[in-house]
C-alpha cells in the first residue's frame, strides 16, 4: 500500500463508520417514533365493547391492599363489569413480596365490592407483563373465553395488546382513569419504560 493510499482508504472507511452511525440513529430514532405514536394512539381510546372476560392486569399492592393504581385499574373493571361489558374479572399478578399477591388482593377487593365469587378468576403466580398476558392466555383457552377487554394503565396497554394478540386472542382495551400518585414516576418515564420494553419484546430478549 503505498503512503498515499493509506490516508484515502483511512478517509472512506471514516465516513463509511460515520454514516453506518448515522444511519442507525435515524432508524433507532424513526422506530421509537412509531412505538410512542401506538401506545399515544391506544392511551387514548376506551374499546371497551361486549367481551367474555374482563382482564385487569396487577400493579401493587401494600399488606394485602391495592395500591391507588391497582385499586384505579379494579374500580374500573368494576364499572365495566356493573355495565355488562362482560360475566366474568380476572385478576392478574404474583407477590409484590410479602404474603400477599396481586391477583388474589384484586379478587378479595372486587368480592368485597359485590362482585359474586363465581365471577371472580385470580391468576397468582406472573410477575411482569408478559408472564401476566401468557397466563391470561392460557385462562382464556381452559375457559372457551374468546373475547378479552383488558384494563391497565393508558401507556401500558400497545404493549398488552400487541403480546396478547400474538397469542392470537381477541382483545379490547380500556383505560384505568388516572389517579395522583405522590412519588410516582412521570408521563414521560413510563412511554421511555414501554418503548424499551416493547422493543426488548420484539427482539426476544425477555
Amino acid at each position: 500500500m503505498s503512503p498515499r493510499t493509506g490516508p484515502k482508504l483511512g478517509n472512506w472507511i471514516v465516513r463509511a463508520v460515520v454514516l453506518l452511525l448515522l444511519a442507525l440513529a435515524v432508524g433507532t430514532m424513526g422506530w421509537c417514533r412509531w412505538v410512542y405514536l401506538q401506545i399515544e394512539q391506544y392511551a387514548a381510546q376506551d374499546q371497551a365493547a361486549p367481551a367474555d372476560a374482563i382482564g385487569v392486569f396487577g400493579a401493587a399492592e401494600y399488606d394485602g391492599r391495592p395500591s391507588p393504581v391497582y385499586r384505579a385499574r379494579l374500580d374500573h373493571a368494576l364499572e365495566l363489569y356493573r355495565h355488562g361489558i362482560a360475566p366474568l374479572i380476572i385478576t392478574l399478578g404474583g407477590s409484590g413480596g410479602d404474603q400477599y399477591n396481586e391477583g388474589a388482593v384484586g379478587r378479595e377487593y372486587l368480592i368485597g365490592m359485590g362482585v359474586p365469587e363465581h365471577a371472580m378468576i385470580a391468576e397468582t403466580v406472573s410477575r411482569n407483563t408478559e408472564e401476566s398476558a401468557r397466563r391470561i392466555a392460557v385462562i382464556a383457552r381452559a375457559n372457551g373465553l374468546r373475547r378479552l377487554v383488558i384494563v391497565s394503565d393508558d401507556t401500558h396497554l400497545f404493549r398488552i395488546h400487541a403480546i396478547l394478540a400474538a397469542e392470537g386472542l381477541n382483545v379490547l382495551t380500556s383505560p384505568r382513569p388516572r389517579v395522583p400518585v405522590e412519588g410516582g414516576t412521570d408521563e414521560a418515564d413510563r412511554i421511555a419504560h414501554e418503548i424499551l420494553s416493547y422493543t426488548a419484546w420484539r427482539l426476544h430478549l425477555h
